[in-house]
């Protein structure tokens, strides 16, 4: 088994990403959780682009790290300026990180129409620069910017200039896809020959995902002989994102049979920490780490998974810290269904007569427009109230919204009255707030406080609002709401051609469920 390194540029790369802003503290954690999980390198930052990194680099000297080593980057020295002369290298050495990655253009194109220096000018800094930093004792990483469409313009100077990084000592040569237009096909011939024709360097792989094509190009130039990979943890860079480590690393350890760093099992977790601080909502559908990956929707998907596990999963989810789902919709089958019911009368099978009822149930009520894969605690209470297992906590006689524009600062504000009857008992109660349905919420919580004061640490944390038919202002709404007490969270779903309605009916299904929950 040949040791692959794994080389996270969340923080340098990644931070170049639309949207993305690191905060010291955001960057903080997110090295914590690097190397929690156990890559090698962390690429932590420009220290010579901004203040922020400065200080970051101040920082993250107090940290104790087990296992990853620091870089910081920088460019070659700037032309016509000597390498000790130069404020980029200066702010880099500031740094004093154990690792030093430098770039350096390979595409003979920027040479002459970018920098617009001679090509052997270029040579003299790559040299200068990477030759200064061994004999400081730095580790060297040389990043061999748009190698890909250097080669293939010019292999002749693209491979002059990896000769140059080489003799002047470079730990690392990283063959860069910077324009991300590289296909797999391509990006593995060529690795090959440059791993060939420097059996004694470490080779490295940077690839962007212009094509869509980051991680399969990453995974091709390891099987062609490269031995380390850089990428971002989830995938996010500039324009379409950097090579993503998440399903990099899995496919290297899992089926190809590499050498891998870092806890697999952890995969899920870090990449959903490292999303959560980046304030970026990791993609359900994202390979191995997603909350997609491993759910069934399809009737027979479902039946031959819980026959056979490997008949529709690659892998078992928990390889990466992830699990299956069996989704509630109307194509789901008997089997679905079966093991929701079996919660409350376990003695049920797919003959009875529930099921049937249950499922036809639901099949109308998707057609209706509810979908329930979302929204478990709704599909709980609906299958209670099918089976007789249901006595509510309160009962709404009537509610009503207002709205007022403008109020005297100009804003707009709601107004809303909800009359509830709890055990023969009736409570009217008023509330305002920022919108119908945050005054809906608002009143609905006051009057269940006065019976049921333990829901008073329960908060709504999401609401969705989706138009599900073609109708324009007559369309019918669907609206998904996600509440939570600090301890667990939950999803209801309503639907309705009002939207107010359809957020009052998500409401009352939220309230009702936790109120279930504990037994009232």
């Amino acid at each position: 088994m040949r040791r692959i390194e794994i080389y996270d540029s969340t923080l340098r790369d990644g931070s170049q990403g639309e949207g993305i802003s690191f905060s010291v503290s955001d960057k903080l954690k997110i090295v914590k959780a690097l190397d929690e999980f156990g890559v090698d390198c962390i690429e932590a930052g420009n220290p010579g682009s901004n203040p922020k990194d400065l200080q970051f680099f101040e920082e993250v000297k107090k940290l104790r790290l087990r296992r990853a080593r620091l870089c910081a980057f920088g460019s070659t020295r700037r032309s016509n300026v000597r390498v000790e002369d130069d404020a980029n290298i200066k702010s880099l050495l500031s740094a004093d990180t154990p690792v030093c990655a430098i770039f350096g253009k390979a595409w003979d194109l920027h040479v002459t129409e970018i920098l617009k220096i001679p090509l052997e000018s270029n040579l003299e800094m790559v040299f200068d620069t990477i030759s200064y930093l061994k004999g400081l004792n730095k580790e060297v990483v040389f990043d061999a910017e748009h190698f890909f469409d250097g080669y293939k313009n010019n292999p002749e100077y693209a491979m002059r200039v990896l000769e140059t990084a080489k003799s002047a000592g470079a730990d690392t040569i990283c063959l860069c896809d910077t324009n991300g237009g590289m296909m797999p096909h391509e990006l593995a011939r060529v690795t090959k020959t440059v791993c060939e024709k420097f059996p004694d360097v470490k080779i490295g792989i940077h690839c962007h995902d212009d094509c869509g094509c980051a991680a399969a190009n990453s995974v091709c130039a390891v099987i062609s002989g490269a031995s380390s990979v850089q990428g971002t943890f989830v995938g996010f860079g500039e324009r379409c994102g950097n090579a993503d480590l998440s399903t990099i690393i899995a496919n290297l350890a899992l089926k190809c049979g590499f050498e891998v760093s870092g806890d697999i099992k952890s995969l899920r977790q870090t990449a959903m920490l490292i999303s959560d601080v980046s304030n970026v909502r990791l993609k359900g559908n994202k390979p191995y780490v997603g909350k997609s990956a491993f759910a069934h929707k399809g009737g027979m998907h479902i039946d031959g998974v819980m026959k056979l596990t490997r008949s529709f999963e690659h892998i078992d989810p928990e390889l990466v810290g992830n699990h299956r789902k069996f989704l509630t919709s109307e194509v789901s089958g008997r089997g679905t269904i079966l093991p929701k019911i079996q919660k409350f009368i376990p003695e049920i099978d797919k003959s009875s007569p529930e099921t049937a009822r249950l499922l036809a149930v639901l099949k109308e009520r998707e057609f209706y427009g509810y979908t329930y894969e979302a929204a478990e605690a709704s599909f709980e209470l609906l299958i209670k109230k099918q089976l007789g297992l249901w006595k509510p906590s309160f009962v709404v006689e009537f509610f009503k919204v207002t709205d007022d524009f403008p109020t005297s600062d100009g804003s707009m504000q709601s107004s809303a009255i909800v009359s509830l009857n709890v055990k023969g008992k009736t409570e009217i109660t008023g509330a305002v707030g920022n919108g119908p349905v945050n005054a809906l919420d608002n009143a609905l919580r006051r009057a269940l406080c006065v019976f049921y004061p333990q829901i008073s640490d329960m908060q709504l944390t999401d609401f969705k609002v989706r138009v599900i038919d073609g109708s324009a202002t007559a369309s019918k709404i669907r609206v998904l709401i996600e509440s939570s007490n600090g301890g667990e969270s939950w999803s209801t779903i309503g639907v309705s051609s009002d939207v107010i309605e359809a957020s009052f009916t998500a409401l009352t299904d939220s309230f009702e469920y936790i109120l279930s929950q504990k037994g009232e």
